[in-house]
């Protein structure tokens, strides 16, 4: 049973997802919480990994770590995607087992649906069709993790649950325009055309892609409710439950950061999947909803982007 003694462990706590589970854990009086940083954990190493859980025995686990990017980092380095990302997930799946720890949280992305998966996308679309080319080395690498965590739970009785993110943003982001995904991105050109009083920014696609955002705070409230909750739910969906255009998002964002230029897009660069829209009955049957909108959560990215941005 999940109390505030419970010893946690939170895989990759300084990154988008996990900094936001920490605080989350932290606002909620949970003391015993079990951080490393890459430096002290690689979590690529099994070795490392299987004595570190040996060691702390956490209680529960919930696993954020993860090589992510967008669109040109997905293409560009696709095999540093799906090894490094195979290679976490079964290193800490399975050595968690082996610790005896009974309850783990696998944070996965909800890229892992067929490109062409009828809208919203319920969980019972997963590998129902082809994946998104310019992401299927990291949607096969959380499948895996997935397919994983049931097989754990259908041998050995576990409570190894996957949860299936839309796509998130928040402090903490990453803003590097090379890595970052659409939505920080966009912060920063637009800030940085403001700042360089630029004309016009053209952006990838033809700007008709639509996309759900979920502020990174609504998901890690989403986390706890599912890791103190019992029942036998093994793969769910986290969203809000509308969706927005690339371009109509980048208006909204442009607007928020007060860049009056012109927008444009190169419709030679690749767009991704058409629409990304995903199917939250199970989360939201458990008390879940979402609490901060879309132009809410941008603002307050977009503050805390000109704290810490360097």
């Amino acid at each position: 049973m999940l109390t505030p003694e419970s010893r946690i462990y939170v895989a990759g706590h300084r990154g988008l997802v996990g900094s936001a589970i920490v605080r989350a854990l932290d606002g909620r009086g949970f003391k015993r919480l079990i951080l490393r940083t890459h430096l002290e954990l690689d979590l690529l190493d099994q070795k490392a990994v299987t004595e570190f859980f040996a060691a702390e025995k956490p209680d529960y686990v919930i696993f954020a770590a993860a090589r992510v990017g967008g669109i040109w980092a997905n293409t560009t380095r696709p095999a540093e995607f799906i090894y490094q990302n195979l290679m976490m997930g079964t290193n800490a799946i399975n050595a968690a087992f082996q610790a005896g720890v009974r309850h783990f949280l696998f944070l996965g992305s909800s890229c892992i649906y067929p490109r062409l998966a009828v809208q919203p996308i319920t969980e019972e679309a997963l590998l129902t069709d082809s994946l998104e080319p310019t992401n299927a080395p990291y949607a096969v690498a959380k499948i895996a993790g997935i397919v994983l965590c049931d097989s754990y739970n259908r041998q050995y009785g576990t409570k190894y649950r996957s949860i299936m993110p839309t796509n998130l943003y928040g402090p903490n982001d990453n803003f590097d325009l090379e890595r970052a995904h659409v939505l920080p991105a966009l912060i920063r050109r637009f800030h940085e055309a403001k700042t360089a009083r630029v004309p016009k920014v053209t952006l990838w696609g033809t700007g008709t892609p639509r996309r759900e955002f979920l502020h990174v705070d609504d998901l890690a409230r989403a986390c706890l409710i599912l890791l103190a909750d019992e029942g036998s739910i093994d793969l769910v969906n986290v969203g809000v439950g509308e969706d927005i255009s690339i371009r109509d998002l980048a208006t909204m964002i442009a607007k928020i950061i007060g860049y009056k230029g012109e927008i444009g897009f190169d419709a030679s660069r690749p767009d991704g999947t058409p629409r990304k829209l995903l199917d939250s009955s199970r989360i939201r049957r458990l008390g879940w909803t979402p609490k901060i909108s879309l132009e809410e959560g941008i603002s307050l990215t977009y503050e805390w982007y000109r704290t810490h941005a360097r």
